[in-house]
């Protein structure tokens, strides 16, 4: 079942202080000025409730969490860690904030879908599964 809302609006999402902090300042670089990956990730920040670190729910998809989910239109599973743009490797299931479907996963909780359209033009419904916070 998707907690997404049926007004069509994503769904509400939580960032920690500290992952909102090093995400302002990865934006404020002038690599990521006029990029689209950089505005998409304004805009979830944007929306995001911001909550202390000690108050971040553990099922909560954060910087380094590892992250499992799952397409609900195909059933195919993904495990993936949330990096930051320099730790990227998607062969090692390693995914930058900035590209579409880590800035779409970043702040949504177990339980909680997001629709995310694949470069090669599928729409996928991601369902986070689980998530495992940074250590």
């Amino acid at each position: 079942m998707t907690t997404q809302p049926t007004s069509g609006l994503p769904p509400s999402i939580r960032i920690s202080r500290r992952d909102a902090a090093r995400l302002d300042a990865l934006l404020e670089s002038p690599q990521w000025q006029h990029d689209p990956a950089a505005d998409a990730l304004i805009g979830e920040l944007a929306r995001a409730e911001v909550v202390d670190d000690a108050e971040m729910p553990a099922d909560v998809v954060g910087m380094h969490a590892r992250v499992e989910c799952i397409d609900e239109h195909s059933g195919e599973r993904h495990e993936l860690t949330l990096v930051f743009p320099h730790e990227a490797d998607v062969g090692a299931g390693r995914i930058s904030v900035l590209a579409p479907v880590g800035s779409a996963l970043l702040g949504l909780s177990v339980g909680q879908s997001i629709d995310w359209a694949t470069p090669q033009g599928r729409t996928l419904r991601l369902r986070v599964t689980g998530v495992q916070p940074a250590a």
